[in-house]
């Protein structure tokens, strides 16, 4: 049954469906930033530090470790800034359902309204019915 809220309805339905995908994808970019940020930390652990040899090994680990930490501190911030974004894609995503929730109910109560009028309407018809009804059965009755 249609009512005056129902292309609303289906454009809040879409927006709420926009909204839970964007949360998805959300979500999957956090948990790539934080496997790539699990594996720059296993990646920096794994770095070995001369224990002997050359003064030019020395400063070539501890590049690799200086160049490590740095991967490891972007990828930290990947993962704050993926969770800020996922945040932010959640309280989108609860806006979206409170507004068709809202224009569902609505939609709902309209959709009572009308029944409601229909049914007294039918009742009205009925009434009227039986009313011509009566009136004949009482104008043949007078005849004989």
């Amino acid at each position: 049954m249609k009512t005056r809220y129902s292309s609303l309805v289906g454009i809040k339905k879409d927006a709420m469906q926009k909204s839970e995908r964007l949360l998805q994808e959300q979500n999957h970019l956090l948990q790539k930033a934080q496997k790539a940020h699990a594996d720059a930390l296993e990646a920096l652990e794994e770095i070995q530090t001369p224990q002997g040899g050359k003064i030019s090994d020395l400063l070539a680990s501890r590049g690799l470790f200086d160049a490590q930490r740095v991967i490891v501190q972007k990828n930290q911030e990947w993962v704050s800034y993926a969770h800020s974004q996922v945040q932010q894609a959640k309280e989108a995503l609860k806006k979206a359902m409170i507004e068709y929730e809202k224009f569902n109910y609505l939609e709902l109560e309209e959709m009572k309204k009308i029944l409601q009028e229909q049914k007294i309407q039918e009742a009205k018809n009925l009434d009227e019915i039986a009313l011509l009804t009566h009136t004949r059965k009482m104008a043949k009755n007078s005849l004989l």
